[in-house]
């Protein structure tokens, strides 16, 4: 059954979905071209400049995940490299963002994280998203985001570290975009109350994910942020969701699907390993997410199916293989004064391969999580967590690999 609803739901359908929705939205916009004045930057002397437009903000994270360590084994590189090993402190982001409205249909966004790290060395300057988003109507309802953002795939991906209540995402989701971005172009459409809303619910501490529009739809490279496109298949994405208000409670359900052909890059296959010529795979996915904002108490649930490359330890080769996985988090938003104590529990489940990582490493994935996060003040919080991890992973050099254990995390993030 899930076949049937997999291949059906991320069919090529979606790009003529994407073609469908540029042309409307083009002649729509054209429509209200014509009834409208065209607007105009105001550049009597003296006015208000783009330069008096732009924002800056940001924040940074501190951590520490050696306590209580059963097993220095054990650890996740899409996560968090200072988990296992030697450990010790670790600067996991250091964002500045750079942003603003310089035209009434012109908005602009630039964040790059001065604690990226790779081969070793740490706290180099990488550019993690560049857009900007062009409105086709008086409120922006209708847009296009051009340029390298998050790809509208799953709540939790979507959702700003600065926001997420557990230290890393899941598995399960974030292995089908690793560090959620990828350049491309991108439409959404939401109406103006419902973007007021998403906004809400991210400024109110809430925990939302931002506005990524009730429905999206996209083309992008696929090789995932920061990287050069290595064929000529563009990625398509499309997502909808709704944030119904019930009562006091809002409700949030989606479903998203992307599909495409993935590359994996020469130096990401060891010697040894038997692969495709082109090292090129399927890569499609499709998962549904359902969101209870904590007001008081609330749930975020997501889960996964899909078929991506895969390192099989029996056979030494890398194959197209069947994925699934997800989550479900328990949370709570508490006041006491002007503080605010989030407590949480994740459970999350994952089994497939990762296709960015070494040969498409193999995992089994089962995990939980239990923590609080806590805002003495507006500008500071501290999360403390403690992890329970059973992991499989699983290349050319580590084909028999199973790891266990548990171990205390800590995180020092200050917002400015």
């Amino acid at each position: 059954m899930y076949k049937r609803i997999y291949n059906s739901f991320i069919s090529e359908s979606i790009l003529n979905l994407f073609v469908f929705a540029s042309i409307i939205v083009f002649f729509v916009s054209n429509v209200i071209g014509q009834v409208e004045d065209s607007i105009k930057p105001n550049i009597a002397t003296g006015g208000e400049g783009w330069h008096d437009k732009i924002t800056i903000r940001g924040y940074a994270q501190l951590r520490y995940n050696g306590l209580f360590e059963t097993n220095p084994n054990l650890g996740c590189e899409q996560c968090d490299r200072s988990w296992g090993g030697d450990g010790g402190f670790f600067f996991r982001r250091i964002r500045i963002i750079f942003f603003g409205q310089v035209h009434p249909r012109v908005y602009f966004y630039i964040q790059p994280d001065f604690a990226s790290g790779t081969g070793g060395v740490l706290n180099y300057v990488q550019i993690r998203d560049a857009y900007f988003d062009v409105g086709l109507d008086e409120k922006n309802e209708f847009r296009f985001r051009l340029g390298q953002s998050k790809v509208p795939f799953g709540f939790e991906n979507l959702q700003s570290s600065q926001n997420r209540l557990p230290l890393d995402r899941n598995d399960g989701l974030n292995s089908a975009v690793s560090n959620e971005r990828d350049i491309g172009a991108f439409f959404y459409w939401a109406p103006d109350k419902i973007r007021k809303r998403f906004a809400m619910l991210v400024r109110d501490g809430y925990k939302g994910s931002g506005d990524y529009g009730v429905f999206g739809v996209g083309i992008y490279n696929g090789q995932l942020a920061n990287q050069p496109e290595l064929n000529k298949d563009l990625h398509k994405v499309a997502r909808i969701t709704y944030p119904f208000q019930i009562g006091n409670q809002i409700f949030e359900p989606g479903l998203q699907a992307y599909t495409g052909t993935y590359t994996m890059h020469s130096n990401r296959v060891s010697s040894g390993v038997n692969h495709r010529i082109d090292n090129t795979y399927i890569d499609q996915r499709a998962a549904v997410s359902a969101i209870l904002y904590p007001r008081p108490f609330g749930f975020q649930a997501e889960y996964n199916i899909g078929k991506g490359p895969e390192f099989n330890p029996m056979t030494n080769t890398i194959e197209e293989q069947s994925l699934h996985g997800g989550y479900i988090t328990l949370n709570a938003r508490l006041k006491y004064k002007e503080q605010f104590i989030y407590p949480f529990v994740r459970l999350q489940h994952y089994q497939g391969g990762k296709k960015h990582e070494q040969d498409a490493r193999s995992f089994d994935v089962n995990e939980l999580e239990i923590g609080i996060e806590w805002l003495p003040y507006p500008n500071f919080e501290i999360v403390a967590m403690y992890t329970f991890s059973e992991r499989r992973y699983e290349d050319f050099q580590q084909p028999q690999n199973f790891q266990s254990g548990s171990l205390l995390r800590l995180q020092f993030q200050v917002n400015f």
